[in-house]
């Protein structure tokens, strides 16, 4: 299914949004611009979670460098359609739920689940050597908080049927829980392999997820969380 947008009109614009998604371009303009320094430039800033491990006492001298990468890695990603479908999904859900949280608390809830996304990952798969890149993780918390603010909302979606798409409203609850149990089941069967090629971080959805649903209940305004919308 590919989600087109969603029936909530959000009241204010989302500044912060919008931002986000200049930031997540310009990143990949200057991602296309390193040529043969692109792998060197995703592993700099990108997560690479053997990176983490401690073998000696010194090894605590890198963590400050590898902390911010869990912020730089959020506005990286693997190629066009990465970027791409990222952006889509940020653009249909994020809007609403920076509209109920403000704009200060939807950053904190982005990314913060960014980070705790790439965590998740992190724990495990902790002897990974390929960079970690990507929105995914936080727009998962997107997709996490807007589930638990607006269950009820309608996704317009394109199903394919054959050769032929056909545009179906899917309620958000069914439409997002069917997103996350894909995630967990293909988390599942990813557990044991040895991650030393490219692939989705399934895991880091997961975290970045539920770290989205924890956000959106200790984030919330008081006066907005007991506004529920009917929609």
């Amino acid at each position: 299914m590919i989600p087109i947008r969603d029936t909530i009109v959000a009241r204010r614009t989302a500044w912060v949004v919008r931002g986000l998604l200049i930031l997540n371009v310009a990143a990949f303009v200057a991602e296309l611009r390193q040529g043969p320094a692109l792998q060197a430039f995703l592993h700099r800033f990108g997560v690479v979670p053997a990176q983490w491990l401690l073998a000696q006492p010194s090894d605590f001298l890198h963590w400050p460098a590898l902390v911010t990468t869990l912020v730089t890695s959020q506005f990286l990603h693997g190629g066009l359609l990465h970027l791409a479908s990222n952006m889509l999904y940020l653009w249909i859900f994020a809007d609403n739920v920076e509209d109920r949280l403000g704009h200060g608390r939807f950053l904190a809830l982005y990314l913060g689940s960014g980070v705790v996304a790439a965590v998740t990952q992190c724990l495990v798969t902790p002897t990974s050597v390929v960079p970690m890149v990507g929105a995914s993780g936080s727009i998962a918390g997107v997709l996490g908080a807007y589930l638990m603010m607006f269950p009820s909302a309608r996704v317009i979606t394109l199903v394919p049927l054959g050769f032929f798409l056909k545009m179906v409203e899917v309620p958000a609850f069914l439409f997002l829980g069917l997103w996350f149990l894909l995630q967990w089941f293909e988390g599942l069967t990813a557990i044991g392999q040895v991650a030393e090629v490219g692939g989705v971080a399934f895991w880091a959805h997961i975290g970045g997820f539920v770290s989205g649903m924890v956000g959106a209940v200790v984030l919330r305004p008081v006066s907005g969380w007991a506004r529920r919308r009917s929609e």
